[in-house]
């Protein structure tokens, strides 16, 4: 058992009767505190119970499971989210990050590997700071971007790419240390992946009305300030 597990509210959300009970007894081995549902329906009633990290399968009874995860955002659940999914399903895995989810882990699934990810998706929760350049803050609870009175909500990979080129206001951060920031390990981000969600997150940064910009330094990567 690892001391970083001990307490941690996880929300399993898996169909398949096995496969949940045999995510409920691992995790709970490890010291998680698990709650295992089988469909998207019954886990919004869960939310209020606010778990530390959430595990979903993308194929649920009822339900897509990114669709729930966006869900479950909307609700205000903000802890990070594991997906499980199939062999080779790069759709399901990118299409996973916009909806709000973290990693995934493919069936069939090695426990300890999901127990390992599960651990990162914690530990990287936990030190993220709130990040601030001028008057304009990230907040890595809410997932939002505020300056004043103005407020904007970030999607985690929106949030974990804004939060890398803040932490170093004014530098030109390359393209590549942009990707190992925002995406997960093994992620598959094309180049105009990445100037997507720049151009995403310039949108946001009028939104809030702020006078910080991303710009672009060709061939290289970008600079926020």
């Amino acid at each position: 058992m690892n001391g970083a597990s001990q307490g941690k509210r996880i929300l399993v959300v898996v169909g398949d009767d096995e496969l949940r009970t045999r995510l409920r007894h691992s995790l709970a081995r490890e010291g998680f505190e698990v709650t295992a549902l089988r469909n998207g329906g019954t886990a919004l009633k869960h939310v209020d119970e606010r778990p530390d990290g959430v595990v979903i399968d993308v194929a649920l009874p009822d339900a897509d499971g990114r669709d729930l995860c966006r869900a479950l955002r909307a609700l205000g659940c903000h802890a990070p989210v594991l997906f499980l999914t199939t062999p080779n399903a790069v759709t399901d895995r990118m299409t996973g990050f916009g909806p709000g989810g973290h990693d995934y882990a493919t069936k069939p699934l090695r426990m300890d590997e999901v127990v390992a990810r599960l651990r990162e998706l914690l530990r990287r929760a936990e030190t993220e700071a709130p990040a601030q350049v001028g008057t304009l803050r990230l907040d890595p609870v809410s997932r939002a971007l505020r300056e004043g009175s103005h407020e904007v909500p970030l999607t985690p990979t929106e949030f974990r790419l804004l939060s890398a080129l803040a932490a170093q206001p004014g530098a030109v951060v390359r393209r590549r240390d942009l990707v190992r920031a925002a995406w997960p390990e093994g992620a598959i981000v094309y180049d105009n992946t990445l100037d997507q969600y720049v151009a995403r997150l310039r949108r946001k940064l009028r939104a809030v009305v702020s006078d910080a910009q991303i710009t672009t330094a060709r061939g290289v990567g970008y600079r926020f300030g």
